[in-house]
């Protein structure tokens, strides 16, 4: 909601491209409703509060309305409506039925399951971990590297054409063929956690391991007696891939299946006038006033007498602070 003034005649989309929302809407699947009040002139004697709308100042309270105390004026109505037509064509997708095994061997497991109508496409996940890595297009999926004789639990999300995905199918369980290994692989290695320096890991317990081997870029780093580590002292904005494996006695199993991530960036802060900013091409200007690169956040006029304290978070993209 704007205050006065605002209005789309007045500013055009000046306030809806440098709100700042646009980003944090389209990383997380999210709508942005701008409601637009438009300036009038004129009045009505049968309102309550028979005022003109002159500077086109948003209806909070319904002071426009007739129903003043319930807070339900002209406009808010008008949003609801908005509202409502924005959410008359979302259909939630459904979850995918009959997943079932059609068949397994020593180090693999083929799973299959009724398409579902709307989806583009399925994720796959064993013992809660997501196995593939990109989108699943057909209604059958082959999940290899798995450790003979071992048993797996399985379910299936479907993949909306927005990336959403669905609530989970019912599980179905596979155990592979031939005799179990000494010490079984950890499966549902996952990252919990990054900063500039350093990544949080977790992985799914293994009923035969008594620690674990954390490996960085094929190099191991840790052993460790839990199933989950912290590794520190990496370098910002850099790539990093990890693996993990099992240890009982002198036995090691396999690797796990890798993850790979980038560190943020150092956090650098900046204290300058708002015209400095704009020279040092941390901030654009527009209409005599500042806006950060990035998350376009408002800095106030473009001088040098305003003094912003802006800070990098990651390439080109500054925040006030």
């Amino acid at each position: 909601y704007h205050g006065c003034l605002q209005g789309y005649e007045k500013i055009g989309d000046k306030y809806v491209k440098n709100t700042g929302y646009n980003r944090w809407a389209d990383t997380n699947n999210l709508i942005i409703l701008y409601p637009q009040a438009v300036a009038t002139t004129s009045r009505s004697a049968t309102l309550r509060a028979p005022f003109a709308n002159m500077n086109g100042c948003w209806d909070w309270i319904g002071w426009y309305g007739t129903d003043f105390n319930v807070k339900s004026g002209k406009q808010s109505t008008a949003m609801k409506k908005m509202i409502d037509r924005v959410v008359s064509g979302f259909n939630p997708i459904e979850a995918p039925s009959q997943l079932q095994v059609n068949s397994v061997t020593d180090n693999s497991a083929t799973l299959s399951w009724k398409q579902v109508t709307g989806a583009s496409g399925y994720n796959i996940y064993r013992n809660g971990g997501k196995v593939n890595n990109q989108v699943v297009t057909s209604t059958t999926y082959t999940d290899t590297n798995l450790n003979s004789g071992s048993t797996y639990t399985f379910t299936v999300k479907a993949v909306s054409s927005q990336g959403s995905e669905s609530a989970a199918s019912s599980s179905v369980i596979a155990k592979t063929t031939g005799e179990a290994p000494a010490v079984e692989t950890p499966s549902g290695l996952s990252i919990t956690g990054i900063t500039s320096n350093s990544v949080s890991l977790q992985w799914t317990a293994s009923a035969t391991a008594e620690q674990y081997n954390v490996y960085r870029d094929g190099n191991k780093v840790a052993t460790v007696s839990v199933s989950s580590y912290t590794d520190t002292g990496l370098s910002a904005g850099t790539q990093y891939k990890y693996q993990v494996s099992s240890v009982k006695g002198a036995q090691e199993s396999d690797k796990s299946t890798e993850v790979t991530f980038t560190t943020q960036i150092q956090k650098v802060c900046f204290s300058a006038s708002n015209y400095n900013h704009v020279a040092a091409g941390r901030a654009r200007q527009s209409g005599g006033y500042v806006f950060a690169n990035g998350s376009n956040q408002s800095m106030g006029l473009y001088n040098i007498f305003v003094i912003t304290n802006l800070c990098q978070t990651q390439e080109n993209y500054y925040v006030i602070e």
